[in-house]
């Protein structure tokens, strides 16, 4: 093992309901659905209308402002609706199924002897392209852009995070396949990072062409991001591609049989599950087909993704595109007199308030109550303590408030994205929104620069 990079500032929050290593299939959804919403940044432009034939990989839309970029359909069947929010903007393309799976046709063979244009071409045509983030602005890669690198966490740190190590058991084939097509796009590296506190799946320890960084620490260890800034941090003018372990695997099925292979593992977890396992199912199913009839209660917020950075979804909702992990935790909607006042043996406390504080491997019941109210924004010394990165996150929000580029750039904007500075707000005793804050800079930067 190499030198271990060891991750001191962050936190752990130890929630109830982790999943337990069972693979079960999921039923077929009646629908599935393709999110624009799951892609920052994204204007898209539909070419297949309501009540249209598609199939496994057919195009469903494309990006606007790079019309080669493709999102295509999970699986085939009808096009039933296009959900629209408010100014008519684009929500969701809901495709009804028919269950035969009929298959769009890409290229098949080795991609360690195709050319790059070859590999970019077929990532675009599949639909498989947006499955590659781009670092600065956390946005769908360009395909004209050469990233300095390529970054792959292999494990997540997030609270009830899906195990990687276990999803990925014998993938090492598609895995290696996709390594090879990655392998093409960069004249870089490609990082590997892993826990260092567990043995690596054989997927990852058997890989040829990337580098291993091994690391330990509270969240946000697992992040894409603290390991790049730890690694190689991101420059005005560099960028970096990152993608998740099982995407990769994705491309490297694209590869291996010429097909868009949908399916994916999504961990079903948190407090108000009955039985949380993990599901084999198809991306973008409905959420329903995995939660029905294993709640504890009606009263519930379900999250697609994490508690800190996921999306909130009704039970009528679709699992996001990206997401590996449902979460099902207590809707907070109460109010609770003199809360502060009480002991509170049950509640989770980062500053000690409580006297939960003496009991340190004690797994939470949480639920969405904020306990207060915004406040003045003020330097509290709460976000260093968890924030691991050698940059200042008060004062860059603060310039992203007042719209200072130029500050922004000097506080290191270019190496942070929501889902690292998500403690951040976790922490924060202002209950301001870093997110959407940091969000808003990125956007603004962005159409400013490029």
């Amino acid at each position: 093992m190499s030198e271990v990079i060891k991750i001191r500032r962050g936190l752990d929050i130890k929630l109830k309901g982790k999943a337990d290593k069972i693979f079960i299939k999921a039923p077929r959804s009646k629908t599935y659905s393709v999110k624009p919403v799951d892609f920052v940044s994204l204007t898209p432009k539909i070419v297949a209308k309501p009540c249209a034939e598609v199939k496994v990989g057919s195009t469903l839309f494309y990006d606007k402002y790079r019309p080669e970029i493709k999102y295509v359909s999970p699986v085939s069947g009808i096009v039933q609706k296009i959900v629209r929010g408010e100014r008519r903007r684009i929500i969701a393309i809901i495709v009804e199924d028919d269950g035969k799976d009929t298959a769009e046709s890409f290229k098949q063979g080795d991609p360690s002897s195709m050319s790059r244009e070859q590999i970019v071409e077929n990532l675009l045509e599949s639909g498989l392209w947006p499955t590659i983030k781009q670092r600065p602005y956390g946005v769908v890669a360009s395909p004209k852009d050469q990233p300095k690198a390529i970054f792959i966490s292999g494990f997540d740190s997030a609270p009830l995070a899906p195990d990687y190590d276990y999803i990925m058991k014998d993938l090492d084939k598609e895995f290696q396949a996709g390594i090879d097509a990655l392998a093409k796009l960069t004249n870089g590296k490609i990082h590997l990072g892993l826990d260092a506190r567990y043995p690596a799946a054989k997927a990852y320890e058997n890989a040829k062409k990337v580098e291993r960084h091994y690391f330990r620490g509270p969240h946000p260890a697992g992040n894409v991001g603290i390991q790049i800034h730890k690694i190689s941090p991101v420059n005005k003018g560099e960028k970096v591609w990152t993608l998740k372990p099982f995407d990769v695997v994705t491309i490297g099925r694209l590869f291996l049989t010429g097909k868009y292979d949908p399916n994916t593992i999504v961990a079903l977890c948190g407090s108000e599950v009955e039985k949380p396992v993990y599901y084999k199912l198809i991306r973008g199913a409905e959420v329903v087909s995995i939660v029905k009839d294993n709640l504890k209660q009606e009263n519930v917020r379900m999250i697609s993704g994490n508690v800190l950075t996921g999306r909130k979804i009704s039970m009528e909702g679709h699992i996001g595109f990206s997401d590996n992990q449902v979460t099902v935790i207590p809707e907070g909607d109460y109010y609770e007199m003199f809360g502060w006042i009480t002991p509170g043996l049950k509640k989770f406390s980062v500053s000690r308030s409580f006297f939960s504080w003496l009991m340190p491997n004690r797994e939470y019941r949480l639920d969405t109550n904020l306990h207060g109210g915004e406040r003045a924004f003020v330097m509290t010394g709460e976000y260093e303590k968890v924030f691991p990165m050698d940059i200042y996150p008060v004062p860059l929000l603060k310039s992203i408030i007042v719209e200072d580029i130029d500050k922004m750039e000097q506080l290191g904007i270019y190496e942070v994205i929501e889902e690292d500075m998500a403690l951040c707000e976790f922490v924060c005793t202002s209950k301001t929104p870093v997110q959407s804050i940091l969000r808003n800079g990125l956007t603004m930067l962005r159409k400013e620069l490029e």
